[in-house]
């Protein structure tokens, strides 16, 4: 069982901060109008108040110091304790004594990751947790401290993937929290690591360091090494084309929502579909039926697969699905059940 979430002290001083943890007046700046950009409203409505996802890490010690200085009395921090390193409970508490000095009410919130994708399983977890934090504290958004390093990094992996557009498709600056109505900020998505870091180091405070950022056993370890040591690579640049990537993304989206009002249709058994569209959109409808009768999220190879194989005229699977072409266009209905074999 998964412990209660841990509340941290906060003195008595109340909003006030450490002088020595505010960060200039120009990176405040900086922040604030970032920050307004994608929380219209909000930003300067007294009763909004902000959830700040801080690991330690250098990072999101940089987003809390900012958010703190940008919004005083109207931020809230939560570290999400995956207990996978022995370090964690910590860096867990070291944010909580950043928080004391900050005058920000924080919470440790420990949660048990499922085995499997340990990557994937830990930020379903984290999310879940920092929901249920926000929702039960009023908060209205979550602030998380991905950049544009890390906009970079992503596209490069996954470029190395062989990956379609919604796989380059670099996060947005403006969100909602996976499995929850809530908005995810990313205030510093134009931001490079190295200006975070001076944020921290200006502040006089010692980050957490997660080995697995320097692990070569991981893809992302070893893009960023590659990436700091080819000099002559924009690193905003290749940020800015994920950012371009995720509006063609947006863009492909909504033209398979319309494809799908328009040529997609119910049976007995199932849907039909008389693709009209481009591969790229009729690759998202196809996606969305087999979610909506399979209840299971399709690999994109394997849609890929079954529509060249429906292109060809061949009937195929997918998942537990059947799908066969026909002069109306791809039927698509759950395969049958077979009748277990009574024992001898």
């Amino acid at each position: 069982m998964t412990p209660p979430a841990v509340a941290s002290p906060v003195p008595d001083i109340g909003p006030v901060p450490d002088p020595a943890l505010i960060p200039s007046p120009d990176s405040v700046t900086r922040f604030r109008a970032d920050l307004g950009t994608i929380w219209p409203g909000a930003i300067d409505a007294e009763t909004a108040r902000l959830g700040i996802a801080v690991s330690g890490g250098p990072d999101s010690l940089a987003l809390l110091l900012l958010a703190a200085a940008a919004l005083p009395g109207r931020v809230e921090a939560a570290t999400v304790d995956h207990r996978l390193r022995a370090a964690s409970a910590q860096e867990a508490a070291q944010v909580a004594a950043v928080c004391v000095r900050l005058g920000v009410p924080h919470a440790t919130l420990p949660v048990d990751v499922a085995e499997g994708n340990v990557q994937a399983e830990a930020r379903s977890a984290r999310y879940a947790a920092l929901a249920g934090w926000a929702t039960d504290r009023g908060l209205a958004a979550i602030a998380t401290a991905h950049h544009a390093d890390d906009q970079a990094e992503t596209l490069m992996m996954r470029l190395n993937r062989a990956s379609g557009v919604a796989g380059l498709a670099g996060a947005r600056a403006r969100g909602v929290v996976p499995g929850a109505r809530l908005d995810l900020l990313r205030p510093v998505l134009g931001w490079r690591r190295s200006d975070l870091g001076a944020v921290v180091d200006g502040a006089g405070l010692t980050a957490a360091q997660d080995p697995s950022n320097t692990d070569p056993r991981f893809d992302r370890a070893r893009i960023r090494a590659a990436l700091a040591g080819a000099d002559w690579l924009d690193v905003a640049a290749i940020a800015q084309s994920a950012a371009h990537l995720a509006d063609a993304d947006a863009a492909i989206e909504w033209a398979a929502a319309m494809e799908y009002r328009q040529m997609v249709k119910k049976e007995p058994f199932g849907l039909l579909y008389r693709p009209y569209a481009p591969r790229a959109i009729v690759l998202r409808v196809i996606g969305r039926i087999v979610r909506e009768l399979d209840a299971e999220e399709p690999r994109g190879g394997a849609v890929a697969r079954l529509f060249d194989a429906l292109v060809d005229g061949r009937p195929s699977s997918i998942g537990n699905l059947v799908v066969r072409p026909n002069a109306s266009g791809w039927s698509f209905a759950k395969a049958p059940v077979r009748a277990a074999r009574k024992r001898d």
